[in-house]
């Protein structure tokens, strides 16, 4: 098989992912031996290949490759989400540019949209995975919304309401104006926002006297429905028992006293407002008060805006501003940095809104999750552990989740009503079964299907996703089936942190519910992946690259290497395109080894001591550096493995071993050390595989042919065996012997090709194990071992031994002299530079005193240079 001579990963990554899928090694079945498992955090179907992707699936990719390795059944589930909020955007977006809007659909029509949508656009990232290597289990391919996985939502669902943990309640919620849904708490981010504090009088009812409250929003003025003052400050004892008037809507409200409002906060009046804020709520509901929604669902104003009405809530926060100042209800506006929640999916500030949603009691069914992930003998551990406070933070400080949305693309919420009250429903798997229910309930036999109506919300997202690890093997309508069996709980999670609640802590929460066991053992956290000014990576700042540009130019395994190689668990990824390079230049330094050897002349003669030297010690070194290797997986360091591996192939294969046994200009190397640098090879591809899967793979399919079940990605990975430390230690030792005579041969301009005499003070009763290599190496005539110092020659020390390398014959000694004299005259005269000015008082009084101490070092440098190349020249004279 002739072998390119250079290694072009186009040519190559295509044609061996054909290979593997062919081949069918991504795919598991249960059989005999020790399942590994790991479920893809399912992107959303609308998503493209982003660097976060990128990471996340590369870090699995590693440990499903190398658990193959392993011997273990590998099983990598891959599927996609169906992302409700930010598919349904994309298709009411569609379908605005064709004229269509979406309330003029039926519930079908719009559905019908989405699923063409899907089938369209859905499932490009996981063809974008493929690009990346990822050896996923294709066969296996679930989206949240296939019917299996639906049917599953739907069943716990139903079961969680006959348990009493889901019900129907008329909350305050986040509500997205954008997106005209609820949102959960975890949805909602929160920014800080420059605004405005604005101070806005109020008529007492029956007099002259005002009253002044300080709002950030005066639009909500229209909606208030009270003043709260705190009875205990004496400020405001006149106003008790009296009634304020609402500016422009003229509304007479009272003045309510409750200790909730802060003295301290802007005027001591708080204006309440129990449609539009949560805490507001809670007074309304205590004394009774109106509530009045100036809102429609897309956050314009209604009927109670006045002449407000159907204007965008911002654009009359303008305007009635404007209105408040001519009618001199404006005391003063201030500067206010404000704290505003946003939608996580769509940016558009929330809305606290009034509504009736469905909600999951957590209280009780976080208490397993919380006690697997925080007790002392924890069933699942989070790496880094930094992420525990967060966790127990969240879980134990757990609100009911609001797991209704008011959108059309999702799990349809299986509740039918059969009559106008709101507790007029019954909860179903099916229509037959909610008649059968609805008919016992209300005793009417004559009730037909058409006579109930199914609720129109439909289910967070979340809530189908937080079944992921169960719901793949299809462990909720068949709790016994062979697959979740044997594949449940799964090994490995690797995810963001960003969803250490929104779905790690959920799972946990559905697996001992639903399975009374852990979803998995070990959660891997990636850290974000950052640009160089470690801004987060977004297509609004233009700094995220394009991934499948990236593989592109620098190949696969070439930007898994670079994202790998500084990606510790948790902590953020500062992305430098370089690193891809980098991993690029890796893959170029192998493909050169393996061409260097295959190069090579085999002969059947005697193996050289050096050689035999040197396998020995690089399998030492191998069996070391895989300990580490080791226990890095086991620390989940997968940076820090890798980086292990960098440094064995790139140093200690490619720049020391293959140097210890490479053969003389034109001659063969002997069968026995061939065969030992190819096992070694071997050896070094298996362990990085997993990291560079293409790479290794060709090279391997290079060294020899293979039949399908002799391919690299189903071999075994390398046993652990006895290390020699000491052969280890030594060879340390000797390489530093290697370095010193290198650097006396670049320095001196001593050609590589010129033996040269070499003598040693041996203080340190080094062993003479290495010597044939140092010589090698060095290109010596012999080692000699003297006693006392070897005049006229030059030295270097490694630890205690002193060695020499006499100059006689070994360099051209005028043009040494010429060198070291140029070289003296120009530091005697940088050292009258410096001294001149360290001479000149108004300098060393005024200058900084760091500058002064700078050029005092600068002048002992100088000092001791001189001292230096002074005695190198009388050595040569």
């Amino acid at each position: 098989m002739q072998i390119p001579s250079k290694y072009d990963a186009s040519q190559v990554e295509g044609k061996w992912y054909d290979y593997w899928m062919k081949n069918n090694y991504f795919h598991s079945e249960p059989d005999e031996r020790e399942p590994y498992t790991i479920v893809i955090p399912p992107p959303n179907v609308t998503g493209v290949l982003h660097m976060g992707h990128m990471l996340n699936n590369t870090i699995q990719d590693v440990l499903i490759r190398r658990a193959r390795l392993q011997g273990k059944n590998a099983c990598w589930v891959p599927g996609t989400d169906h992302a409700s909020i930010a598919t349904e955007a994309k298709v009411v977006a569609k379908l605005k540019e064709q004229g269509i809007d979406k309330n003029d659909l039926t519930r079908d029509e719009f559905l019908k949209h989405a699923w063409d949508w899907t089938h369209e656009y859905g499932g490009v990232i996981l063809e974008q995975l493929k690009k990346l290597g990822c050896s996923c289990d294709w066969d296996r391919t679930k989206f949240t919304m296939d019917d299996d996985m639906s049917e599953s939502v739907i069943k716990v669902f139903v079961d969680l309401y006959n348990k009493g943990l889901i019900y129907r309640g008329y909350r305050m919620v986040n509500w997205d104006p954008e997106a005209k849904t609820t949102l959960s708490d975890e949805e909602v981010e929160y920014v800080e926002k420059q605004g405005k504090l604005y101070y806005v009088k109020y008529k007492v009812e029956g007099s002259d006297d005002t009253l002044t409250i300080a709002t950030t929003r005066p639009e909500t003025i229209l909606g208030d429905t009270a003043i709260c003052i705190n009875p205990n400050d004496e400020r405001h004892q006149n106003l008790k028992g009296k009634k304020a008037i609402v500016p422009i809507c003229n509304r007479i409200i009272p003045i309510i006293e409750d200790d909730y409002v802060d003295v301290e906060f802007g005027t001591g009046c708080l204006k309440v407002t129990p449609a539009h804020d949560e805490n507001d709520k809670v007074l309304g509901d205590k004394y009774n008060l109106e509530v009045i929604d100036i809102f429609n669902e897309d956050a314009t104003l209604n009927a109670f805006g006045m002449h407000y009405e159907g204007k965008d809530r911002f654009a009359v926060r303008k305007e009635i501003v404007k209105e408040l100042k001519e009618k001199g209800h404006i005391l003063k506006i201030e500067d206010y940095n404000n704290r505003v929640g946003i939608s996580e999916r769509t940016k558009a500030i929330i809305e606290p809104r009034l509504s009736d949603q469905w909600f999951l009691k957590m209280e009780e069914l976080a208490k397993p999750a919380l006690k697997a992930v925080l007790s002392e003998n924890s069933d699942i551990k989070l790496f880094p552990k930094k992420f525990l406070n967060t966790y127990r933070h969240w879980m134990e400080n757990i609100r009911d989740w609001n797991i209704s949305r008011q959108l059309l693309w999702g799990q349809q919420i299986p509740a039918y009503y059969y009559g106008n009250g709101k507790e007029d429903f019954v909860v179903a798997e099916s229509i037959t079964d909610a008649l059968a229910l609805a008919k016992e309930k209300t005793g009417k036999d004559n009730l037909k299907a058409k006579d109930l109506k199914q609720e129109t919300d439909a289910l967070d997202t979340w809530f189908s996703s937080w079944l992921w690890p169960i719901s793949v093997f299809d462990g909720i309508r068949n709790p016994e089936n062979e697959d979740v069996k044997y594949y449940y709980p799964t090994n490995d999670l690797v995810t963001g942190p960003d969803i250490l609640f929104f779905w790690v802590a959920r799972m946990i929460v559905a697996g001992y519910e639903y399975k009374n066991e852990k979803p998995f053992e070990n959660v891997y956290l990636t850290g974000l992946v950052r640009d160089k000014q470690r801004r987060k990576m977004s297509k609004s700042l233009g700094n995220s690259p394009d991934a499948l540009k990236l593989i592109e130019t620098y190949g696969a395994d070439g930007v898994r290497v670079g994202l790998l190689l500084s990606s510790a668990a948790g902590n953020d990824l500062m992305f430098d395109e370089a690193l891809c390079n980098q991993g690029k230049g890796f893959a170029n330094k192998i493909w050169n080894a393996f061409r260097l050897i295959n190069g090579w002349e085999v002969a059947d003669i005697n193996k050289s001591e050096s050689s035999k030297i040197a396998v020995d010690w690089f399998e030492s070194k191998f069996q070391k550096v895989l300990n580490e290797i080791e226990d890095h997986f086991r620390k989940y360091r997968l940076s820090d493995a890798l980086m292990s591996m960098y440094k064995l192939i790139y140093d200690d294969f490619c720049g020391w071993f293959l140097e210890m046994i490479k053969p003389a200009y034109q001659q063969p190397i002997d069968k026995k050390t061939y065969d030992a640098a190819i096992s070694i090879l071997e050896n070094n591809l298996k362990i990085l595989h997993p990291f560079m899967p293409f790479l290794t793979e060709e090279i391997w399919q290079h060294i020899t042919q293979r039949t399908p079940n002799e391919a690299l990605i189903v071999s075994s990975y390398p046993e652990s065996k006895l290390i020699n430390e000491t052969l280890i230690t030594e060879f340390d030792f000797a390489s530093e012997v290697i370095s010193g005579i290198r650097t006396i041969r670049k320095q001196k301009n001593i050609p590589f090709k010129d033996a040269i005499e070499f003598s040693v003070i041996n203080n340190e009763n080094s062993t003479k194990t290495f010597d044939g290599v140092i010589q090698k190496l060095g290109n010596l005539e012999a080692i000699n071992y003297v006693s006392e110092t070897v005049d006229g020659a030059l030295t270097f020390r490694v630890k205690s031994n002193e060695y020499f390398v006499p100059m006689a014959g070994a360099i051209d000694v005028e043009a040494e002299i010429k060198k070291l004299t140029e070289e003296l005259n120009y530091t005697e005269g940088f050292l009258k530079s410096v001294q001149k000015k360290l001479s000149n008082e108004r300098f060393v009084n005024n200058a900084p005193k760091q500058v002064v101490s700078s050029e005092k070092k600068k002048e002992a440098d100088a000092l001791a240079k001189i001292e230096t190349l002074k005695a190198s020249l009388a050595s040569l004279n």
